[in-house]
């Protein structure tokens, strides 16, 4: 088959790949399912796709079709070749606002097609919980709703009309029919003619509508996508007198891409909502509560009712981004039901929800009802969207599994359905969280199982079985949003009955008879227990890890990573997150691209070192190293971490290139060409000898070199505490501090760490530069954490004595003096652990120690100048996964005409010494152009760029030709 594949290939405008390692990333999806694609296609346009057609009939193969990969029941995992618009088909193609509709390619972003339609105070009402990165075409295949789905129920409701390809490679066109039309397009001999004159054959047997009417889902069931929806097109024109005109998108919306493949896809928009929102987020004692309190809220006209239960709640206490999220959670609830009110008003607002609460108080329901207004909003829906991530936090093998999560019953009968739910899993010995949709009769269900085990596995199968005869009891759907796929497909039979079952089957059959779309998704499913991402009693070795796994091995902690595909938005939507995937738009440079192929290969390979493998090499090396996955993805997975490790173990087995070698030891070479700076900087600045020097090291010809000082700052340090100039000012709050004088500052950024210093004992405070070594930053940063372990745990001995609460320990270098609080926790020796732990409490940069003091009152803005500044702030990358930019922001709004803007950039993209490497400067700069680099040229020549990280001034200063400041300079050149 290569050699079909090599030819198929040479036939298409876009990429074909049928390498081990991005079959790899497209062999898994977020669900529980792994399967290794023949190939991944990315086409460039509709000509593209008819070609992987007619090869797929060819060779007897199929074609998935694939946007954002964010399925949760295995629709995108498949051995055919795996077709991937989300980079290609991302286009808007026309908005008519008198009509209130818009087109579009099934690769544009939920969020983003939002973001185009604001201006035109109009939007696309179904919100999923990934809307930030989920795709308008995965959003019509799987019909997706969203925790809104109380008013604008599914993206079903909202599809006007598809263009599509067939499965013969002709083109169509659906959309709704009045009885002329149908019965016209029921004429002819095409494979669209086919399709119709089929449907309107089995649709018209009386015996078929008698058996869909009896066995489909109950109607009052909102969210039912149990396999083709022919029960709504049996409630068209054509069928059933006075009903809608018929129109196929209905079918078309969750069927998963195994009828056409889409190519453009019409929407109906809807006006804006109510701009002024409020969240009654009402806490309870039990589920059952909650679920009988939901039925109280419906009768206030919300525009949603979520729910979130104490399993996802006490994730959310070790969750970095999560935990300030929590701030309106008073004690321990077993669930809290966050009812969202949207009117004119606020008044209406605080009008419904005191009549809402007053009636959940006189039933005894609740007891604890903070409402909520303005940004805090944001905060807690955050915290909702955040469950799914989250729950795959959970430390070890035992993880909250997609298997029954997605099962929709009649509002009215789900207390009672969930009642018998948790029997069964209580006969089991098993717990589930439940979390979402309790307004439309939907939750998000997930027993904890361990699928290593053959238990696990059995379980798996026995939990589905069984609550899949419990929903047909209540005639709910076992799919409300997520979709059937691999995972559900096997119950439609028992959910629809055997004659409906047979019905479906037809309609895949005249649809595509040759089974090339996304085959054995909706019927013809293979058990729901087969393919699975884990193998019951997989073995992998005891990995001897540098770095500390807290509770887990380093398997483990890749496996955090469930798909959810968080890593997969874009600069519009804000974040750093994943830096290079906004660059690219490569599932490639995913941060779930990168956590996959090291679960591959950890998991399945036969070398003696696992890490051992180019293929993880290869997908590693656009890691920027950002930090941002620490934070932001929900799962906390730590890929700089993982890359870090990877490539020390990688190197074990392969040796140190000479370039990482180079650049681990920047501490070094700065310490040699301080001897002789002038020689230093003129061999870093001659056009002649500086591109020697980058061809010898790598480096890019485009990027400038950072240079010298005239002096180190230790230097200069022992001579200014010599003078009598160094006496810090009489002050009623003098205290000593503990200065890290990190190496770019020591050697680069002299004149930043004297204005620090200067600043620190003019607000009355006594510096101190107490011995230790560097911070192992460029060690960490090229993978020689066994080099930066030793320094760790130097630095960790002789600080931690002299280090507490009263004489703290500052920094100027994010990257550097954050490490205290981040890797030397996981580089520690056993016997330094506790230590390591005690320091990280009492280390801070100094922005974040400025900051605090500030808080207290310590430092009066009567120092600093009264005049009026623009300051434009860009945060660093590890400042915003360890720490925060707000108290950036805070020092520079001390004086108080400074007026502070956070630009809304991501990484600068200059990440150490990525920016610098030849092959990585392309990237490097585009990652700076998403956001950055325009905002700082946009800016007024008066306006202060501030920027913490030595880095992100450098890649300012070489996008922009503007010198960014950092906030300490900032605010010292403030002084009066």
């Amino acid at each position: 088959m290569i050699q079909e594949l090599q030819q198929l290939g040479r036939q298409l405008e876009g990429e074909l790949y049928y390498d081990a390692a991005m079959r790899t990333l497209y062999a898994t999806d977020a669900s529980a399912y792994r399967e290794m694609p023949l190939a991944v296609a990315i086409p460039k346009h509709e000509q593209d796709i008819k070609t992987l057609i007619a090869f797929a009939r060819k060779h007897k193969t199929s074609l998935i079709p694939r946007t954002a990969g964010t399925s949760l029941a295995g629709q995108v995992v498949g051995s055919g070749i795996v077709v991937d618009v989300s980079r290609t088909f991302t286009k808007i193609l026309e908005l008519n606002k008198e009509e209130g509709w818009v087109r579009v390619q099934p690769g544009v972003i939920r969020d983003e097609l939002n973001l185009f339609l604001k201006p035109h105070g109009l939007f696309f009402g179904p919100e999923t919980s990934t809307a930030n990165r989920a795709m308008i075409g995965g959003m019509v295949g799987n019909n997706s709703c969203g925790s809104n789905s109380v008013v604008y129920r599914s993206t079903r409701e909202h599809l006007l009309e598809v263009k599509a390809i067939l499965s013969d490679g002709s083109e169509a066109e659906f959309k709704a029919l009045n009885l002329d039309e149908f019965h016209a397009k029921c004429e002819g001999d095409n494979l669209e003619n086919q399709i119709y004159r089929r449907v309107r054959s089995l649709l018209s047997d009386y015996n078929n509508q008698e058996e869909i009417r009896r066995e489909f889902p109950k109607k009052t069931v909102e969210r039912r996508n149990t396999g083709y929806a022919v029960d709504l097109l049996l409630d068209t024109a054509p069928f059933t007198a006075g009903q809608p005109d018929f129109n196929f998108c209905s079918l078309i919306a969750g069927s998963e891409g195994t009828l056409a493949f889409l190519t453009e896809i019409k929407l109906n928009v809807v006006p804006l909502p109510p701009r002024e929102i409020g969240l009654l987020c009402v806490h309870f004692n039990t589920i059952d509560e909650s679920l009988r309190a939901n039925l109280i809220a419906l009768k206030y006209r919300p525009s949603a009712s979520e729910l979130i239960d104490h399993y996802i709640l006490e994730c959310t206490k070790q969750n970095r981004e999560q935990m300030q999220n929590r701030f309106f959670v008073q004690g321990d609830p077993g669930a809290i039901l966050v009812v969202e009110f949207a009117r004119n008003s606020k008044e209406e607002i605080e009008t419904d929800a005191a009549a809402c609460e007053a009636e959940m108080r006189a039933a005894g329901l609740g007891y604890h009802f903070p409402l909520l207004f303005g940004a805090d909003t944001k905060k807690i829906w955050t915290l909702r969207k955040a469950g799914l991530g989250l729950l795959s936090n959970l430390p070890g093998d035992e993880k909250a599994v997609p298997v029954i999560e997605d099962t929709a019953v009649d509002v009215e009968d789900l207390p009672a359905f969930i009642r018998e739910f948790n029997e069964i899993l209580t006969k089991h010995g098993l717990y589930s969280v439940h979390y979402a949709h309790a307004g439309s009769g939907e939750l998000h269900l997930r027993p904890i199982l361990n699928l290593k085990t053959a238990e696990g596995n059995r379980m798996f199968r026995v939990i589905a079985e069984e609550i899949a005869t419990l929903v047909k009891k209540y005639k709910g759907s076992l799919s409300g949003e997520h979709g059937d796929g691999r995972l559900r497909g096997e119950f439609i039979k028992q959910m629809v009955g055997e004659k409906n079952y047979q019905l479906l089957k037809e309609i895949k059959k005249v649809w595509d008879p040759e089974n090339i779309f996304n085959p054995n998704k909706i019927v013809d499913t293979p058990p729901m227990d087969t393919m699975l991402r884990y193998t019951p009693g997989q073995k992998t070795p005891a990995f001897k890890t540098v770095f500390r796994y807290h509770n887990q091995d380093v398997l483990q902690h890749a496996e955090q990573c469930n798909g959810s595909g968080d890593c997969r938005k874009t600069h519009l939507s804000g974040g750093t997150m994943c830096p290079s995937y906004m660059a690219t738009r490569n599932e490639k440079d995913t941060t779930r691209a990168r956590a996959n192929i090291l679960r591959e290969f950890l998991t399945h390979s036969d070398k003696a070192n696992r890490f051992d493998h180019e293929e993880i090499k290869e997908v590693m090396d656009l890691c920027l190293s950002c930090k941002a996955c620490k934070s932001e993805c929900p799962s906390n997975v730590d890929m700089a971490k993982l890359k870090a490790e990877f490539l020390q173990q990688y190197y074990d087995s392969n040796g140190v290139p000479l370039r990482s070698r180079l650049i681990a030891n920047f501490t070094l070479s700065a310490k040699l060409g301080s001897i002789a700076p002038g020689l230093y900087n003129f061999a870093m600045t001659n056009k002649v000898v500086s591109k020697w020097v980058k061809n010898f090291a790598g480096f890019a010809l485009e990027r400038s070199m950072p240079t010298l000082a005239d002096t180190t700052l230790k230097s200069w340090f022992k001579t200014h505490k010599k003078s009598e100039a160094h006496t810090p000012e009489t002050g009623t709050h003098q205290r000593r501090v503990y200065l890290f004088c990190d190496e770019f500052t020591n050697y680069n950024d002299v004149e930043i760490g004297k204005k620090a210093i200067l600043l620190l004992e003019r607000l009355g405070y006594e510096v101190i530069i107490p011995e230790h070594e560097e911070s192992g930053r460029s060690w960490m940063s090229k993978g020689l954490i066994r080099h930066a372990k030793g320094i760790a745990n130097r630095n960790i001995a002789r600080l931690r004595p002299i280090i507490s609460d009263e004489t703290p320990l500052i920094g100027i270098e994010p990257s550097a003096i954050l490490t205290f609080r981040d890797e030397y926790i996981d580089l520690a020796e056993d016997d330094l652990l506790d230590d390591a732990k005690a320091l990280a409490q009492h280390v801070y940069m100094i922005d974040e120690f400025l900051a605090k003091e500030i808080s207290m009152a310590r430092i009066s803005p009567e120092v600093f100048t009264k005049e009026k500044k623009q300051v434009k702030l860009h945060g660093h990358c590890q400042q915003k996964a360890i720490s925060s930019v707000g108290s950036s922001v805070q020092l520079l709004s001390l004086p108080e005409n400074y007026t502070v803007e956070t630009i809304p950039s991501g990484c600068c993209g200059m990440a150490g010494s990525f920016g610098y490497e030849k092959e990585h400067y392309e990237i490097s700069m585009k990652v700076g152009e998403l956001v950055l680099l325009p905002s700082v040229r946009a800016a007024s020549e008066e306006t202060i760029i501030a920027a913490p990280g030595t880095s992100c001034r450098h890649q300012i200063k070489d996008g922009t030709g503007r010198k960014a400041k950092h906030p300490v300079e900032v605010l010292y050149e403030a002084l009066v």
